[in-house]
């Protein structure tokens, strides 16, 4: 047992010397090596670290691991510092490999790979401790917002390291926010970003998220729901008829009202005027039998809630009861028969030329001047203008084939008499003989 112990301690001792030897040459020759190889770590606090030290071309030299504060943790494969955390991974001629469980702030630093030769060779290994934010905290000013109105938020991310980054997304929009980073204790950091924004009727339920981002954790974020209240949207729909309004018809209209709150009352009203006196008002819905033009105008559905009024308006305007087509009249003459035949074109009974629009429109009608087609005026001029023209060719071809013929009966010799008398005397035959001579008139 004594000599176990004896041998126990001198072994220390040498460790001791040898080390002490090795602090003093390093401490009077350090050298940075090309040899000796390691890398800066990066390590979240809690989580375990390696260390590893390399070398490329070893002369049996003796490899040990130190700490920030230059003392041995590893002389070769042998752990002189006493603290269980470390612990050795793979030792050989080319690399020492050390881990470093449960890592803290406090282990932060730098460690140093050193050969011992002459003179001893160092290399450097950083150790970073990365400290993530707790969890994101989001404020908002105002829980419930109204349409239009400004609201600010704020996402705070608390002792961190390094400080944290910020950035807000409302729906799948990015808003800028403005940081504000505040150094704490211990390299600590906390940071609060402020975001301001106007709210619209289309951000009701939309969410506000408040992203953290940090070399330590990902996709960390907190987010809120905005309520936005807004006046109410109206819209009146024509229920009946579907094209035309015309006299003796029905007319239904229906008001739709969306609000938030949901709107506490809808009104119909008559703009500039009563509604008629007959009219059928239930909840929503307007009804009007047996039009005629008298109930033109502009009937207005109104809706309100607690944020607001808002409107819609329908423009009446009242066409005339459809009429029948006339029959086709005829023209004839003595020697020809003309007939002229007026059509319409085929779905269209009036008489009189239209402009009325094709397909009903609420806000078209009152004040539309019903003006002359002045196209169909033309075409029936045309046609009767055509008409007369035959007219007057069929009636010259009939007095063309009828000739007039009328005959004279001059004497003859009445070239050499002296008078009229005379030349009648003189005449051979009296008018039995005479040349027959005839004339054409049309």
């Amino acid at each position: 047992m004594a000599n176990a112990g004896s041998g126990s301690l001198a072994t220390i001792l040498f460790l001791i010397m040898v080390q002490a030897a090795l602090h003093k040459g390093a401490a009077q020759y350090p050298v940075v090596s090309q040899n000796l190889v390691t890398d800066n770590v990066s390590v979240v606090e809690g989580e375990m670290a390696i260390i590893s030290c390399r070398v490329k071309n070893n002369d049996d030299s003796v490899i040990q691991l130190l700490n920030p504060n230059r003392q041995t943790i590893y002389f070769r494969d042998m752990r002189p510092l006493k603290d269980a955390r470390f612990q050795l991974v793979n030792f050989s001629d080319n690399e020492l490999r050390v881990s470093l469980s449960n890592v803290s702030l406090s282990d932060e630093g730098r460690y140093v790979c050193q050969l011992y030769t002459d003179p001893p060779q160092e290399a450097y290994a950083d150790i970073t401790v990365l400290i993530p934010p707790g969890n994101p905290i989001i404020e908002a000013r105002d829980e419930v917002l109204s349409e239009g109105n400004e609201t600010e938020m704020t996402c705070t991310a608390m002792s961190s390291k390094p400080a944290a980054s910020i950035k807000w997304m409302k729906g799948d929009k990015e808003l800028p926010g403005k940081p504000r980073v505040e150094l704490t204790y211990d390299k600590m950091y906390t940071v609060t970003s402020r975001l301001t924004f106007t709210v619209s009727k289309e951000d009701d339920g939309v969410p506000v998220v408040c992203i953290v981002d940090h070399p330590a954790v990902k996709d960390f974020q907190a987010q809120k729901y905005l309520e936005v209240q807004y006046k109410p949207e109206v819209k009146i729909v024509v229920e009946f008829p579907q094209g035309l309004t015309r006299e003796g018809e029905n007319l239904e209209l229906t008001c739709q009202a969306k609000g938030k709150p949901e709107p506490q009352r809808v009104n119909w009203v008559k703009v500039d005027d009563d509604v008629p006196s007959h009219a059928v008002i239930t909840g929503s819905d307007l009804y009007i039998e047996n039009l005629n033009k008298s109930y033109n105008g502009t009937y207005r559905c109104m809706a309100s809630n607690s944020v607001g009024e808002s409107f819609d308006d329908y423009i009446l305007y009242v066409y005339d009861a459809p009429t029948t087509t006339p029959i086709p009249t005829t023209a004839t003459t003595t020697t020809t028969t003309i007939t002229t035949t007026l059509s319409y074109p085929e779905g269209n009974p009036d008489t009189t030329p239209s402009t009325e629009p094709a397909a009903h429109d609420s806000r078209a009608g009152e004040g539309t001047p019903r003006t002359v087609d002045h196209a169909v005026i033309g075409g029936v001029v045309a046609v009767v203008v055509f008409a007369m023209l035959c007219l007057l060719i069929v009636l010259g071809r009939y007095f063309a084939r009828h000739k007039g013929t009328y005959f004279t009966h001059e004497a003859k010799g009445a070239d050499d008499a002296a008078d009229a008398d005379t030349a009648i005397i003189n005449a051979e035959g009296g008018h039995t003989n005479s040349d027959e001579k005839k004339e054409y008139y049309i």
